[in-house]
């Protein structure tokens, strides 16, 4: 048995034995599994096939003026600028952009989709794993780079209608906030992802989604339902 099976049988044991009790995310949880959009701000209800700014091309739930504004500096999608601390490398800003595509376009997120209730999305994701070497490179690539904040899903100054850095947060290089590339990956969006796996064995996650699907389908619980509060 190759390794890259075993991590998968691995993920798959973790998926299905985290699933606990919780009751499904809606009333298509059983019989829509695969190619599922979150609800949220700016995705689409159903994936649908898009220019291919975001490796999405055949199938993606995000529209394309979305994937093309991803791109920008400061987004108009959430008034984010990443340059909050000063230009921020176009090495390390490329991780973010395909941080933002995968969470905005990808249709292959349903196994970690989880019920929350802001104002602005009523779904989020949880612990997608990520590839340890991407995690390392993003790490890597954004150490002399500059931020303000560990977690940056919530406690910014929005008085200016964009992200600024807090009252008394100071504008340090990514490491002294982010001292391990596991840190970087499963803090900054509030454990939106978790560094599981090595790119090396190859990605699980289409392999993991079906299986989980196949599960759910023969009566498994749903693992990404229950209610989440991460603030604003």
């Amino acid at each position: 048995m190759d390794m890259a099976w075993q991590m998968m049988q691995l993920l798959l044991l973790a998926l299905v034995t985290a699933a606990g009790s919780a009751q499904p995310r809606n009333a298509r949880a059983r019989t829509d599994l695969l190619n599922v959009c979150m609800n949220t701000k700016h995705h689409k209800t159903q994936p649908s096939p898009e220019d291919e700014l975001c490796g999405q091309k055949k199938n993606a739930c995000c529209m394309t003026n979305t994937s093309q504004e991803l791109h920008k500096d400061t987004s108009r999608l959430y008034n984010f600028n990443w340059d909050h601390c000063g230009k921020t490398e176009p090495a390390c800003k490329r991780h973010f952009i395909q941080d933002t595509c995968l969470y905005e376009c990808s249709p292959n997120l349903r196994p970690w989709i989880w019920q929350i209730n802001q104002s602005w999305r009523k779904e989020r994701i949880l612990n997608v794993p990520l590839c340890k070497e991407d995690c390392e490179r993003w790490w890597e690539d954004c150490r002399t780079s500059y931020t303000c904040k560990s977690n940056w899903h919530k406690g910014w100054n929005w008085t200016s209608g964009i992200n600024e850095c807090p009252a008394g947060a100071l504008c340090h290089t990514f490491e002294p906030y982010f001292p391990t590339p596991a840190a970087l990956c499963e803090v900054l969006w509030s454990h939106s992802f978790k560094m599981w796996f090595d790119s090396a064995q190859g990605n699980p996650n289409e392999e993991v989604a079906k299986f989980y699907a196949v599960a759910m389908n023969a009566g498994a619980p749903s693992h990404g339902t229950g209610a989440v509060d991460i603030g604003s």
